[in-house]
C-alpha cells in the first residue's frame, strides 16, 4: 500500500515525472489523504483503459482527493459542471458544446491568436533587459483567447484574469476558494445577463439561445476558464523552457517549420502539466489482473503514463521527431479536453512565432534557478526569465 501519491519531481530533472513513480507497477494500491484505500495507475495502458471505461465515474460526490492540500469539492456537481458528470447528463452538455466549437469559430480564434501573439512579441522587442516570458507571452495569449471565446469585453479582461488567479494555487483554503469562485460566479452571471440582452459573436452568446439555464451557463463559462487558461499558459511557458533547455530539439523546430505540429504533441507528452485525474469504480472491475471494488477511487498519473517506456521508448528524452500518438496529455475517453484544438493552435502559433522572431532567445538564468510551480495544481513555471541581446 503506497502511503500517498508520489508527487515531488527531482529538482535537477524538472521535465520528468516524480522519480518515486518509476519503481511502481502499472497499478498499485494507494492510501488517500482522507484515509480511503484506492488505487494509483501509472502504466499507459492502464490509464487509457480507466479513462475510456464508463464503469469508472467522474462524479465529485464519489471522489476521493489524492493530493494533500488540494481542497477540491466532494459535493454533488451542480448543473453544467460537465467534467464532473457521467452520462446521460454529461452527454447532453458535451454534445451541445461540441457543436459550438465550429470550424468557423476556430478559424477566427486562430487568426486572433496570431494577431495577439504578434502584438505581445512587438511589446517584448521594445524591452531592454531580461523579460519574464510568462508575464509577457505565456499567460496573456491564453487569457486573451478565453476572453474572445466567452465574449468578455476588452476593458474587463485584466481584472477578470486577476480575479481568476487564486483558483490555480495549491494549498488555497476552502474559504479562499469559495471567495474567489463567488466573485467569479457573480461576474459571469452578469456577463450571461448581458449576453441575453445583447448577444455578440462568441460562444457564450451562442449558448444563451439554447435551453440552458443561467446557472448552467455560468458553470460552463467557469469550467471553460479553468480548463483553457492555466493549462495552456503553463504548456507555453514549460514548452519554451524545455526547448531552450534542449537546444538540439530547438534546432529541429527552427530548421523544419513543418515539425511544429508534431512538436506540440511531443511537448504535450513530455511535459504533462496536469498531474492526475481521478475516477471511481461504479461496480467491481477487473483491471490488469487486479479487482477494483465498487466505490474505490483510481487516480491516474498523466506524467507517468506519458513517460511509460512500454509505450514511448526513451521517454525522458524530448524528441520532436517522435510520433507521440496516443499520449494522454489531453486526457482520454468521453472527458477528453473539449478545447484541445484551440490549445494546439495556441501552442503552435506562439512557440513557432517566438523562436522565429527571437532567433537568439536564451534563458537569462541557469535552468536550476527557474522557479517551478510545485505549489500549484497545474505544473509549470512561475517565471521564465529570457533574453536575446548581448
Amino acid at each position: 500500500m503506497i502511503p500517498s501519491l508520489p508527487a515531488e519531481r527531482a529538482a535537477d530533472r524538472p521535465f520528468d515525472p516524480p522519480p518515486a513513480l518509476r519503481a511502481l507497477p502499472p497499478l498499485s494500491r494507494m492510501r488517500y489523504p482522507d484515509g480511503h484505500e484506492g488505487w494509483l495507475a501509472t502504466g499507459h495502458a492502464v490509464v487509457r483503459d480507466v479513462l475510456a471505461d464508463r464503469r469508472f465515474s467522474s462524479r465529485t460526490d464519489l471522489r476521493h482527493i489524492p493530493i494533500e492540500g488540494l481542497n477540491g469539492s466532494t459535493d454533488p456537481a451542480p448543473p453544467g459542471a460537465l467534467i464532473s458528470l457521467d452520462p446521460p447528463d454529461h452527454t447532453r452538455y458535451r454534445r451541445l458544446l461540441a457543436g459550438k466549437f465550429t470550424t468557423r469559430r476556430m478559424r477566427l480564434l486562430s487568426d486572433r491568436v496570431r494577431a495577439f501573439t504578434e502584438e505581445r512579441l512587438d511589446a517584448m522587442a521594445e524591452q531592454d533587459g531580461p523579460v519574464d516570458l510568462v508575464a509577457a507571452l505565456a499567460f496573456p495569449v491564453p487569457a486573451q483567447m478565453i476572453g474572445e471565446l466567452l465574449g468578455i469585453p476588452h476593458a474587463e479582461r485584466a481584472e477578470f484574469e486577476e480575479r481568476s488567479a487564486p483558483l490555480f494555487r495549491l494549498g488555497a483554503t476552502r474559504d479562499e476558494l469559495q471567495a474567489t469562485t463567488g466573485v467569479l460566479f457573480a461576474y459571469l452571471a452578469g456577463l450571461v445577463a448581458r449576453k441575453r440582452e445583447d448577444p455578440t459573436d462568441d460562444l457564450l452568446s451562442d449558448l444563451v439561445h439554447t435551453d440552458l439555464t443561467d446557472q448552467e451557463l455560468v458553470m460552463i463559462a467557469f469550467l471553460l476558464l479553468g480548463a483553457g487558461l492555466d493549462t495552456t499558459s503553463n504548456m507555453i511557458g514549460m514548452g519554451a523552457f524545455a526547448l531552450l533547455a534542449n537546444p538540439d530539439q530547438l534546432a529541429v523546430l527552427r530548421s523544419e517549420p513543418g515539425s511544429v505540429t508534431g512538436a506540440v504533441e511531443e511537448l504535450m507528452r513530455y511535459l504533462s502539466v496536469v498531474p492526475v485525474l481521478v475516477r471511481t469504480a461504479l461496480e467491481d472491475v477487473e483491471l490488469h489482473g487486479e479487482t477494483v471494488k465498487a466505490g474505490e477511487a483510481v487516480t491516474v498519473s498523466i506524467p507517468a503514463a506519458n513517460h511509460d517506456p512500454a509505450k514511448f521508448p526513451d521517454p525522458d528524452r524530448l524528441d520532436l521527431r517522435r510520433s507521440a500518438n496516443g499520449h494522454v496529455g489531453f486526457g482520454h475517453g468521453i472527458h477528453q479536453c473539449l478545447g484541445q484544438q484551440l490549445a494546439r493552435v495556441e501552442l503552435e502559433v506562439v512557440l513557432s512565432a517566438l523562436f522565429s522572431r527571437f532567433p537568439d532567445l536564451r534563458l537569462a538564468v541557469p535552468p536550476e534557478q527557474v522557479p517551478l510551480r510545485t505549489d500549484m495544481v497545474v505544473y509549470g513555471v512561475h517565471e521564465l526569465p529570457v533574453d536575446w541581446k548581448e
